[in-house]
């Protein structure tokens, strides 16, 4: 495939990104392409469902299932922010999707070539093409704002409390 034909997906992939960050959940997003058509996009809502498979990449694929009619993503390119975890991974496999385009890669669970490879595991029935770091600097920078903006507002409401606690004690409002 192009390369900039990736770049461009994958620019699409950080607009959901995007709206995952606006929803305050980590910015990771996904779209799936077939045919040189985007046929599902999807972001991270773990936190705002409260459900611990509500990644990108599993929404983005239930959404492409439900609009090709199909299980088999046979052809599907997906397009990822964050490299994929291994539920991700196995889901990718599971549902055949051909090639996987991830932008930062995950040091802490990457199953896509960091940690290990679970989409090019020989032992499986089927395998996906991944190519790795389209547009890494963006997609990794847009995850570390929003971790470095998550631990400031912890910062800051540790803050408050141990302030709220010392004008308990003290009897003095700020």
């Amino acid at each position: 495939m192009i390369p900039n034909l990736d770049e461009f997906y994958m620019r699409e992939a950080i607009k959901e990104a995007e709206k995952a960050a606006a929803a305050d959940e980590v910015p990771i997003g996904a779209v799936i392409v077939i045919g040189g058509e985007i046929v599902a996009r999807a972001h991270n809502l773990r936190e705002n469902r409260q459900n611990a498979i509500a990644h990108a990449e599993l929404l983005a694929i239930d959404r492409a299932c439900q609009r090709t009619g199909s299980w088999r993503l046979e052809g599907a390119s997906l397009y990822v922010t964050l490299e994929p975890c291994a539920m991700c991974a196995g889901a990718i496999v599971l549902s055949r999707v051909e090639r996987v385009v991830y932008g930062a890669a995950d040091p802490k669970g990457g199953c896509a070539g960091t940690l290990m490879n679970l989409l090019d595991e020989s032992r499986f029935n089927h395998q996906c093409e991944v190519n790795p770091g389209v547009l890494e600097a963006e997609c990794g920078g847009m995850l570390s704002a929003f971790f470095r903006r998550l631990r400031m507002k912890k910062k800051e409401a540790k803050s408050r409390a141990e302030l709220s606690e010392i004008e308990e004690d003290t009897g003095f409002d700020s």
